[in-house]
């Protein structure tokens, strides 16, 4: 078991050395494969004995506290190691169970709205939307585009002692020092939906709701924006543009978009030449949203 341990220990702290935002174990035919995602890009890292995935799977679940005697269903749970908080995924495939590491660390410093790639104008603009008082305004992008960044950095901005904030996430990526922050439980049914309808009656100014993915959740969160709160979420779209499509898609009435969307920020990630990554920002106030 020691062995083990150790294996793990040097995987994970490989992937902290890196700098790398998720660590793949992927079993195949005859090995397990490990792959850490660099800047976007997954790059190889060692390939284990076949005989090291049972002990390996059953070391990872212990230590977040997963049913090891359950490899059939998908499993989630979270830990930390050095410093560095864990999010575990597993799936079950041909070759056993894959698993997903993600890295965050608390300790890693958030970065300022000022630092994320906005263009000078488009950093004057996006601080007039947020200065609104009641409202919804969406970040969208794929999946690791950096919307979470983006509206950690907004409320650390807007974080003022007169200020009432607080979120709903899944998960928690980030714990943000003076904001209230819920994560999301669904195996005791609280949900994006529920734990909204909680938030308004606590006397909120400004609410994140971490994903809109349904039309309950996103009906609730637009008439929140509708009497008197500043709502920031995320949507799946392919661009800024489509958001007010998208939202229709769902089930949201025209009228009700119109009269509560503040603004658009659709994002995605690039690599710079000296390594890392920057945003890119597309940038719609509400009524041009409305009119594309």
């Amino acid at each position: 078991m020691k062995d083990i341990v150790d294996q793990l220990n040097g995987i994970i702290d490989e992937g902290i050395r890196l700098r790398a935002s998720d660590i793949h174990i992927e079993p195949r035919d005859k090995f397990v494969s490990i792959r850490y995602r660099v800047d976007g890009t997954l790059q190889y890292g060692p390939r284990l004995d076949k005989d090291a995935q049972a002990p390996l799977v059953s070391r990872i679940k212990v230590m977040v506290g997963l049913d090891i005697a359950e490899s059939r269903l998908p499993q989630d749970g979270r830990g930390k190691h050095s410093g560095v908080d864990l999010r575990i995924s597993t799936i079950p495939t041909l070759f056993g169970e894959k698993i997903v590491i993600r890295l965050l660390e608390f300790n890693r410093t958030l970065l300022p709205l000022s630092e994320l790639g906005m263009t000078e104008g488009q950093l004057d603009h996006y601080r007039r939307m947020i200065a609104s008082h009641s409202g919804i305004i969406l970040v969208t992008g794929p999946t690791g585009s950096g919307k979470t960044t983006t509206l950690y950095a907004t409320l650390k901005e807007l974080n003022y002692k007169e200020k009432n904030i607080t979120t709903i996430e899944d998960p928690v990526e980030y714990q943000l020092f003076g904001i209230n922050q819920i994560q999301v439980n669904y195996k005791t049914g609280l949900t994006f939906a529920r734990g909204l309808r909680s938030i308004l009656r606590q006397d909120p100014d400004i609410i994140l709701v971490g994903e809109i993915r349904d039309l309950e959740t996103a009906q609730i969160a637009l008439r929140a924006a509708l009497t008197g709160h500043l709502v920031f979420s995320t949507l799946h779209t392919n661009d800024a543009e489509s958001t007010v499509t998208r939202l229709v898609e769902m089930g949201i009435e025209e009228y009700l978009v119109s009269a509560t969307l503040v603004g658009v920020v659709a994002q995605m990630l690039r690599k710079k030449p000296g390594g890392g990554r920057t945003g890119v920002f597309s940038l719609l106030s509400g009524p041009k949203a409305l009119s594309s």
